[in-house]
């Protein structure tokens, strides 16, 4: 009788503490908008840029993370990404200047490439039995979510102990933390058949594929949302919310203001995710990732649009964050189990790297054109619909992808 693989490898679970980690310093930088901004007397669109400068530089470092993983190791990659990552948030603890953060955040943007998606979803797809894979890589993306759950509050809490450049060096010291655990994290080598084809002829084939042009113009939409809302969504909330009532349930539970809310809801939107991602890894074991795709950038659409048309009170908030939180990376296992099944495991890392990409450009306009508008227009209104409309464009694009793996490029 054969043997079935355990779902849980030590490979899937460190893996999950890195992502939790590096996800929980990430999503934590919305809340250090106003009081950076504040400290220096900067604009909204000051410190939005370096957080769009940090989104790029993930996107353009996570091809060229997922390459060295695939050429030289994973761990050797993930040991690169976490001391770039402690350099980036050292060197922005001291900055004092706009450029000085936006030069640096390049850093913390290419330290998150080596220690986030990228890399860790390929080892843990090569390290799952194609039964468990869809499963896994829901596991490992849900990790990010945990940590996206006490981040932003533990940043909230942090600076009102200390100083935000004294919480840049803790985080620093808790991503180099996680190296200490590398050495459980072996994952199996690539097929005979896979190791005998070069990148260049894997990228050859995707590149001449319209159904991976279609994925990767899909993917932008989620970059532009999420990376808007962890980035302004607390800061839009303390300004456009309405008032916390005193006597009511949020202030029993201790949030007493808006700005508390704010960071609650980031916590929120990642609380509902974890559950939200393990059952979109659930259904893309046994249903069409393309069409789960889509109504998953449907449903953000309706979401969306419905928060913004209707007044924004506290209830409204945590509502939104529980609906968007949902929906919220359940695109990432879907969408990296769509490159596997499409082109195979052995360049993983690099294919969804690329795809992966036009999530972070996406990423860098949610960002820049959030403090960008708001400096304008004193609101966040506009760049919200802008969200509204390309995540109906992504429900679109995915329809036409051929869901079939491409002749001698799966395993």
């Amino acid at each position: 009788m054969e043997q079935k693989t355990p779902l849980m490898t030590p490979v899937l679970i460190v893996g999950c503490v890195i992502i939790l980690v590096s996800f929980a310093i990430r999503a934590s930088f919305g809340v250090f908008q106003i009081p950076i901004a504040e400290e220096f007397g900067w604009a909204r669109t000051e410190f939005s840029l370096a957080i769009a400068i940090q989104n790029l530089a993930w996107g353009i470092g996570q091809p060229i993370f997922g390459a060295i993983a695939e050429k030289i190791g994973d761990r050797k990659a993930i040991i690169m990404g976490s001391l770039t990552y402690a350099a980036g948030l050292v060197l922005s603890s001291f900055a004092v200047t706009p450029g000085a953060h936006q030069v640096y955040e390049i850093f913390v943007g290419f330290g998150i490439a080596g220690t986030g998606f990228g890399v860790i979803l390929a080892v843990v797809g090569r390290a799952s039995s194609d039964e468990n894979r869809s499963m896994s890589l829901a596991i490992a993306t849900a990790a990010g979510s945990a940590g996206q759950v006490f981040g932003a509050p533990l940043a909230e809490w942090m600076l009102g102990v200390m100083s935000w450049q004294s919480t840049f060096l803790i985080f620093a010291a808790a991503i180099l933390g996680v190296l200490f655990l590398l050495p459980m994290m072996r994952a199996p080598v690539a097929s005979k058949a896979e190791l005998e084809e070069s990148m260049g002829a894997i990228l050859g084939k995707a590149f001449r594929d319209p159904s991976y042009t279609l994925i990767f113009l899909g993917f932008f939409s989620c970059g532009y949302q999420l990376a808007f809302i962890t980035a302004h969504f607390p800061a839009m909330i303390t300004e456009m919310c309405g008032s916390i009532d005193p006597s009511g349930t949020l202030a029993a539970v201790g949030v007493s203001t808006t700005s508390t809310l704010g960071a609650v809801a980031i916590s929120l939107i990642g609380l509902a995710n974890i559950g939200g991602t393990l059952f979109a890894g659930y259904l893309g074991k046994r249903y069409s990732k393309k069409y789960l795709l889509a109504a998953i950038y449907t449903g953000r659409t309706i979401v969306a649009a419905l928060f913004i048309m209707l007044p924004i009170t506290p209830l409204s908030v945590i509502l939104f964050s529980i609906a968007m939180g949902s929906l919220w990376l359940a695109t990432v296992p879907l969408t990296s189990g769509l490159v596997a099944h499409i082109y195979g495991l052995r360049y993983m890392g690099t294919l969804y790297g690329i795809v992966f990409f036009s999530h972070q450009l996406g990423s860098f306009l949610g960002v820049w054109l959030g403090g960008r508008m708001y400096d304008a227009f004193g609101d966040y209104t506009m760049v919200w619909w802008i969200g509204v409309g390309v995540g109906a464009f992504s429900a679109i694009v995915h329809l036409p992808v051929k869901e079939r793996p491409l002749s001698g490029a799966a395993a």
